[in-house]
């Protein structure tokens, strides 16, 4: 484990880029003062904002480069146009060379699973990445994947997603063995495709240490809590995210609304407005940023690419704990234990 913890940022991804990733950095660096940060980008653009957070500077190495990745560019356009000169790719880069232990970005979700898988490798054992992310429920927070990396999949695929998903929980809830759910359209065992129905029985027969498998959960059940770890394939977990977005700004619309439509209704806002406040913070996607591409040989962060400075801390947060608590580690030794993955001594070469 190194002294401190590495981050490379990619200063110019995002809807904003450099005025939201350095001041993100800042918030995350008071955090987690052991934390040094690599930024590449456009040095007319990043210094400006480091002049503002001096603390932040000192910890920080700039690495210019005037070449962004677009969040409309193809998978296959920024691989070409934006290999070795892109702050996207330096930043993954530098991963790959040991100079940062995690790569964060708010760039193109497509343009960074390609860069990281290509450059950095699958592990050994896992044929596809997932992305993982924090989901706010009732009873506290849940990791949730694959949020979009990959489409479809087959039982022994669902199987690793809920290794690697469980390596993620044990990390930051502090559990040793999280309880898993598959996503399904319903609990009873006879309900859902074949490969679900058989990720079911395989993750049964497993019978993992560190895994705690309770059956099926139904989409109601992500909100709830049902499980620490929620598994699905890449289609639906997407659907699911962005649902959960457009409902949480629905219901703070019509909260909004509601508040303001009679003299009576504003003054009970007044009375009642540190509770709304409270359901406004646990409702922002926000506060949830930060999704984690698992499966790689390196840590690589994605942040939403509209999230505002205290959004991006988060990811730069989540990417710190991944690091912080050795994630790649843990899901090596889940998944040597479970026989998906050869001796991690491989792993590590």
């Amino acid at each position: 484990m190194p002294q401190k913890v590495r981050i490379a940022l990619d200063a110019m991804g995002g809807d904003i880029g450099a005025s939201v990733v350095v001041p993100g950095a800042a918030i995350s660096l008071s955090r987690h003062p052991d934390s040094e940060f690599l930024l590449f980008g456009d040095r007319a653009l990043i210094d400006p904002q480091l002049e503002r957070h001096p603390a932040l500077k000192a910890a920080s190495r700039v690495v210019h480069t005037d070449v962004a990745v677009s969040m409309h560019d193809k998978p296959s356009q920024a691989l070409r146009r934006g290999r070795k000169t892109s702050s996207m790719w330096l930043a993954i880069d530098a991963v790959k060379k040991g100079e940062a232990d995690v790569a964060v970005s708010a760039g193109n979700t497509g343009a960074l699973m390609a860069m990281a898988r290509f450059h950095l490798r699958m592990m050994p054992g896992i044929d596809s990445p997932a992305i993982a992310g924090v989901w706010p429920t009732v009873r506290g927070d849940s990791v949730v994947l694959d949020l979009g990396a990959t489409i479809g999949g087959d039982a022994t695929h669902l199987k690793t997603l809920a290794v690697m998903g469980s390596a993620m929980a044990r990390v930051l809830f502090n559990l040793e063995r999280p309880t898993v759910g598959l996503l399904n359209i319903g609990v009873e065992e006879i309900k859902g495709g074949e490969e679900i129905r058989a990720a079911a029985e395989m993750l049964r027969a497993a019978n993992l240490p560190n895994l705690d498998f309770i059956g099926f959960v139904e989409g109601d059940g992500i909100g709830r809590g049902a499980a620490d770890v929620i598994v699905t394939e890449g289609f639906s977990g997407n659907i699911a995210l962005k649902t959960a977005e457009g409902t949480a700004r629905q219901i703070s619309e019509y909260l909004r609304n509601a508040m303001g439509r009679t003299w009576r209704s504003k003054l009970g806002f007044l009375f009642a407005r540190q509770a709304f406040r409270a359901l406004r913070d646990k409702m922002d996607p926000g506060k949830s940023n930060g999704g984690v591409l698992l499966g790689l040989r390196g840590i690589v962060v994605k942040s939403h690419g509209g999230t505002d400075a205290e959004g991006f801390a988060y990811a730069v947060d989540v990417g710190y704990e991944m690091v912080h608590y050795d994630l790649l580690t843990k899901i090596n030794q889940m998944l040597n234990r479970d026989g998906s993955a050869p001796a991690a001594q491989e792993a590590a070469s």
